[in-house]
C-alpha cells in the first residue's frame, strides 16, 4: 500500500529573545492510504506543530527543515502560491475549535462555495449544489436550508460537522484532525468519531488524528505515534501499544487512563514532574528525569528511535526511543536517581 504522506527528519523551531524553542526534533514517519494514524502526547509534546509545519501554517517566528512529501510531491517550504494548490485539495485540516475557524460574518454557503470556486473552478451555483451534497454526507439535517445560515446558528457538534464538510469538499487524500472532539460532550464526540470512521471507509482517505485522549485513539486509529518533547517516543499498532507498551512514557500514559474493565476501585497513576524546557533539552533521554526506570546510560546517551522485533500481522513495525530492552523484564537495570 502506497504512502500518502512521507515526513523525513522534520525539525521545527521558534525564535524567541531567550533562544530557540525546539518544538519538533528530527521526526520521520509516513501514513498509508486509507490508514488512520493517531498522534498522542501531553500538551507541548509537538504533535500539533508537526502538522502546522506540514500545512505551512507556522507563526512568523517559526521555521521548519527536512522533507515532507504528499503523494510523492515535496511541499515543505514551497512558495505559498504552490502550497495553496495542495492545501484544501490534496490535504485538509480540521481544527479544534470550529467557532474560531469559521468566519462568523459569512454564511456557511459563502465559506464552502469559495473553496470549490478557487480549487475546482466551479460556478457559484455548481459549488452550492456540491456543498449541499457534502453537508448531507456529514449528516447535517436539512442541508439545503441550513447552508444559508451563519456559524453561530449551529450547535457545537453541527459546527464541527460543517468543518469536516469543508475539509472534504475537494476530496483530499489526507485529512488532518487536530483535537476534533475536545470541546464536545461525549455523545456528540462519539458521533463525530463514527462519522470520521465512516468517511474513511467510504472515501479511502488517510487520517492523521491528533489528540491527548487515548480513548479516541483506541476507537479510531490503526497505528499510534507517541510524542514526547518534540520527538517520537514510541510507535506501533494500536493493539500492540495498548497491550504491551515498550516505552516508560507510553506506560505512564496508559496507567493514567481510566478503564472500564478494571475490577473494583483502582488507583490512577500519574507521571511525576514536568516536561522538559524545549529551549534547553537535558542531556541523554529527555524523559529520564520523570522515568522510574532511568539508569546511567539514560543520562549519557540520547536513545534513537529503533525498530523492536519484526512487523506484526498487520504489517506495522514497533519502534521506540528507549535504552531498556523491555519494560518489566527480570534483568532490568538497577533503578537509581539520575543527576
Amino acid at each position: 500500500m502506497s504512502n500518502v504522506l512521507e515526513v523525513t527528519k522534520l525539525n521545527t523551531a521558534f525564535w524567541t529573545p531567550e533562544g530557540d524553542v525546539k518544538a519538533v526534533n528530527d521526526v520521520s514517519f509516513s501514513i498509508r492510504r486509507g490508514e488512520t494514524l493517531g498522534i498522542v502526547g501531553e500538551s507541548g509534546s509537538g504533535k500539533s506543530q508537526i502538522f502546522m509545519s506540514i500545512m505551512g501554517l507556522l507563526a512568523s517566528n517559526g521555521r521548519a527543515t527536512g522533507s515532507v512529501k504528499v503523494a510523492g510531491t515535496e511541499i515543505l517550504n514551497v512558495p505559498t502560491a504552490e502550497l495553496n494548490k495542495i492545501r484544501g485539495a490534496r490535504m485538509s485540516m480540521i481544527f479544534q475549535d470550529p467557532m474560531t475557524s469559521l468566519n462568523p460574518y459569512l454564511t456557511v454557503r459563502r465559506q464552502m462555495t469559495e473553496v470549490l470556486m478557487t480549487h475546482k473552478g466551479m460556478t457559484e451555483a455548481e459549488a452550492a449544489e456540491a456543498s449541499i451534497r457534502v453537508l448531507d454526507q456529514v449528516q447535517i439535517p436539512e442541508a439545503r436550508r441550513r447552508i444559508g445560515m451563519h456559524p453561530h446558528e449551529f450547535s457545537g457538534g453541527m459546527r464541527q460537522r460543517v468543518m469536516i464538510a469543508m475539509a472534504l469538499l475537494c476530496g483530499p487524500e489526507l485529512l488532518i484532525a487536530d483535537e476534533p472532539t475536545t470541546a464536545l460532550d461525549v455523545t456528540v464526540q462519539a458521533q463525530i468519531l463514527e462519522l470520521l470512521s465512516q468517511l474513511r471507509r467510504d472515501t479511502g482517505m488517510a487520517i492523521a488524528l491528533i489528540t491527548h485522549d487515548l480513548g479516541v485513539i483506541a476507537g479510531l486509529a490503526d497505528r499510534v505515534m507517541v510524542m514526547y518533547a518534540g520527538a517520537i517516543a514510541e510507535e506501533g499498532s494500536v493493539r500492540d501499544i495498548f497491550k504491551r507498551p515498550q516505552h516508560p512514557y507510553t506506560e505512564g500514559l496508559l496507567k493514567s487512563m481510566p478503564r472500564l474493565d478494571a475490577h473494583g476501585l483502582t488507583r490512577l497513576d500519574t507521571i511525576g514532574g514536568q516536561p522538559p524546557n524545549l529551549q534547553s533539552l537535558p542531556s541523554g533521554c529527555t524523559f529520564r528525569e520523570r522515568c522510574p526506570y532511568a539508569f546511567d546510560r539514560c543520562a549519557a546517551e540520547r536513545p534513537l528511535l529503533r525498530e523492536t522485533g519484526e512487523a506484526g500481522p498487520d504489517g506495522f513495525f514497533r519502534a521506540k526511543a528507549c535504552h531498556l530492552e523491555e519494560l518489566g523484564m527480570a534483568n532490568k537495570p538497577k533503578i537509581g536517581v539520575v543527576a
